[in-house]
Parts: C-alpha cells; structure tokens; sequence
C-alpha cells in the first residue's frame, strides 16, 4: 500500500522545484469506495499560475530548441519511471476513482505507458520539411501550453496531452481534478527523476473556477487543452477566444451502439453492456445507448438484464464495478436513474436503491432500461454511470437515424455479422470514433469527436499534430 504522506501534496511543481502556494487552501482527497479522506492537495491560486506560466515561458526558449533525440530520451525515461513506479500508480488512480485495482492496471495504466514510448518514437516528425514548389515548409512548437485533466481517466489525459507536448518541444502547466490528483504528482516526481529541465513541466493543482480560469485567459499561454463536460469546454473556449489560443477539446458523449440483425446478439448486448459498466460507467466514450432490432429487441433485453446482474461490485479482485467517484456523482446518476422511471421507461434491472452489502462507498446498481425513446433525458444527456438504454429500431435507415438524433459525436459502435458488413453502417455514423465487433481503443489512432463533443484530436500522430505550427519558408522561385 503506497504511503501517500511521503508525496509533497501540499505543494506545487514549479521551476523544477516544490513549491508553496501563493494564498491556496488544502482540499481533501477522497476515496470513494470507504468515503474516508486519504490525503490533503493543495488549491493553488491565480497568482500560483502566473508563476508557472513565466516559468513554462522562460523555460520554452531553450526547450524548443533541443534534438529530437534529446526529447525522445526524456520521454523513454518518463516511461521507464512510470514501469518503476507502476504498482504507485495503479494505487492512485484506483483509490481515489474507485476502480478496482486489478482493472486500473490494463484500463488506465499500461496504455499510458505505451503512449509516452509511443511519441519518444516520432520526435523526428519536428525535424522533418516538406517541399512546396519553391518553398520549404518547417514545423515548430506551438509554445507554451495549459493542460485541464478530467478525474475519470486521470492518467490517460495526462499523458495524452503532456507526451506530445513534449515531444513537439513545447513546454507545459498541468491542472489535474481536484478529485483524483495523486497520479500527477508521482508524474512530477517521475519527470523531475527523469531530469527534465526546470520549467518544462509544471504541475498547479486546484479548482477549475480558479486555476482552469487563469489557464484559460492566460495571455502567455499559447494553447490550451482541456478534457471533461462540454458546459464546462464552452467556458473555457469563451475565456481563451480574447487572446486567440488555439483550444484543443474532448468533451461529452451520448454513444450509440447498433447491433445489426445479423450480429451474434449474445456477444453484441454482452460486449456492450460490459462497455457501460466498466469503471463504473465514467467514461465518456461509453456505448450507453444500445440499438436493437425491433424483431429481437425483447431477446436482447433479457441478455441485458443477465449480463447487469451477474457484474460484481466492490474493489476486489474478483470485482467488475466499483463505486462512483463521488457522492456528488453518484446523486447524479441517481437522480437520472429515477427519472428515466419517471419518463415511462422501463427499469429492467437496477435503480435508484443502494446495492444490498454496500453500505458504505458511492455505489450504483448496474442499471438497464428498456422501452426507451431517443426524446427521453436518459438517452439524450450524458449521465456518467452505469447505465445503459435499449432503444428499438425497424430498419437500417431509422437505427442511423437515431443514432446520429444527438448533439454529441465523440463515440460509436457497430456490431454485425462481420467487419466487412459494418463498415457501410460505420461511414453513416456522425461520430469521430467507432468501434466494430468489439474492436478495442487504439492509442496509435486519434481519438476525438464531432459537433459538441469538441475539437482536435489525441493520440496517434494527429495527436502530435495539435501541438505543431507549420512556417512556409518562401525561397526565391
């Protein structure tokens, strides 16, 4: 069991160096499978920005200018700390999310990793130039960058963001939640470890209101990327719009999955139901609205309810659920739970009661709805739990129709008899990401989305591209 007092959580990164913070506060972290506070984080201010900001500044004119081979070995040795470190990681993200331990692993760990490996390995693409009839076409950093990271990936968007960056050579200050930080700050060690230079890398915990804002607006930031609810990305945007800050986002879903009349429904409704649930439905790519053919749709049902009631819940390690991440999130859910009811939908399995055993952490049933209409709240507003709507469909053209009938566009599914049959289905979806008959997150392809589920992209080599200027040098013709 890591020892979280030994981390400086009352203090800042900044410079290369713990710091204090200018005027902030100490906020409790919570775990949220015994509701018991494990550690204090500090609430940095704006003046705690200002400082980091300058620091990211100064510390750009010389970062930019270092090899790729340079910054390809900072990064191998970030990934190398991180293998070292896994087991503090995993602890991390697992006791203040909730997610089982044996699961963190696979789901927010092991990826990461392979993220920070992944782009040590294309920091030649800044090297590289293009020709353009008679001109040159070079790339540089974009500069000095504002990082907002959501509490239900903690780790994955911290490295989905800062690998990059620093591979581009631009250099950064990281705002983690306040409701899972302690993986930033093993990072900070990580990277400090790694003997990244000072100023490089920052680390400035604290409320979105406060530091989000400042970040935002900050008229020496150059780019800002924020991952998390799509109110929230519109806030950011219209404080970054008066300086012109290029905004990269990734924001809320309400995914569809169509399951085609000749899929396995059995594997389909198994698969998709398991996508919901899994991290306790915090997931914002989360498959929560299941397409069914008309003609088999009471069948699926039924795989649905078996599939809810046989997940176990706890923090185990024969656990599939753990609780929600907070109390406040799991009232939330609740609330949906009871008005999906309340709306004329049928509570197949689930509901609003606490799970029998589990009195104590922030846990929800693993909840299925049937006779959902696409009009209803629960199939059109993002409830961030472990429910999930089967909705009826007559024919191909109305399934698409229903699943493109939302103003979100981050994620998909298609389940079909095979690959080749659901692409046509695929190219329909208005969504910037599917998954087909079970196809699993690709760290080496970027991940983003369409209409209000924001803009830009992460990972893969467009991942990159977010963090790149592009010069046109003009050479006499």
């Amino acid at each position: 069991m890591t020892d979280w007092s030994t981390l400086k959580t009352d203090k800042l990164y900044v410079d290369g160096r713990w710091q204090d913070s200018r005027g902030g506060t100490l906020h409790g972290v919570i775990n949220p499978a015994t509701e018991e506070e494990i550690c204090q984080v500090v609430q940095s201010s704006a003046e705690d920005v200002d400082l980091a900001v300058a620091a990211a500044k100064s510390a750009f004119r010389q970062w930019r200018t270092t090899s790729a081979a340079e910054r390809a070995a900072y990064l191998n040795a970030i990934a190398d700390g991180m293998e070292a470190r896994k087991a503090d990681l995993i602890q991390a993200v697992s006791q203040t999310l909730g997610c089982p331990a044996h699961i963190t692993e696979w789901l927010h760990i092991d990826g990461p990793i392979y993220a920070v490996r992944y782009y040590a390995q294309r920091t030649g693409v800044m090297e590289q130039t293009e020709k353009a009839g008679h001109s040159i076409v070079m790339r540089e950093p974009v500069g000095v960058c504002g990082f907002i990271t959501p509490w239900n990936y903690p780790l994955h968007q911290f490295v989905g963001k800062v690998a990059p960056a620093l591979a581009a050579g631009c250099t950064m200050v990281a705002k983690p939640s306040e409701m899972t930080p302690l993986q930033d700050y093993i990072m900070a060690e990580i990277i400090d470890a790694a003997g990244l230079p000072a100023g490089v890398f920052n680390l400035v915990p604290g409320p979105g209101t406060v530091v989000g804002a400042a970040l935002s607006a900050h008229p020496d930031i150059d780019m800002v990327s924020f991952t998390g609810s799509t109110r929230a990305g519109v806030e950011v945007a219209r404080a970054a719009a008066p300086t012109v800050k290029r905004v990269c986002q990734e924001l809320g879903g309400k995914s569809p999955l169509i399951i085609t009349p000749d899929a396995d429904l059995e594997a389909a409704v198994r698969w998709g139901c398991e996508d919901v649930f899994i991290n306790s439905g915090q997931t914002c790519t989360a498959l929560t609205r299941m397409l069914v053919p008309a003609q088999r749709y009471e069948e699926a049902v039924g795989i649905a309810k078996q599939v809810a009631e046989e997940i176990t819940l706890g923090t185990g390690p024969d656990a599939f659920m753990g609780p929600l991440s907070s109390a406040r999130q799991r009232q939330i859910v609740v609330d949906y739970i009871q008005q999906g009811v309340s709306e004329g939908a049928r509570l197949v399995t689930g509901g609003a009661e606490r799970p029998e055993g589990l009195e104590q952490g922030f846990y929800v049933k693993p909840t299925v709805f049937a006779d959902v209409s696409n009009d209803m709240a629960i199939a059109r507003e993002e409830i961030f739990g472990p429910v999930t709507c089967l909705i009826p469909y007559r024919d191909m053209d109305e399934a698409v129709a229903i699943a493109n009938d939302t103003e979100y566009g981050l994620s998909s599914g298609v389940w079909a008899g095979d690959v080749e049959s659901a692409l046509p289905v695929v190219k329909r979806i208005e969504a910037g990401l599917c998954f087909v008959n079970g196809g699993e997150f690709n760290y080496d392809a970027p991940f983003g989305g369409y209409k209000r589920s924001g803009n830009g992209r992460e990972f893969g080599e467009a991942g990159l591209d977010e963090f790149v200027e592009l010069k046109s040098v003009q050479l006499p013709a």
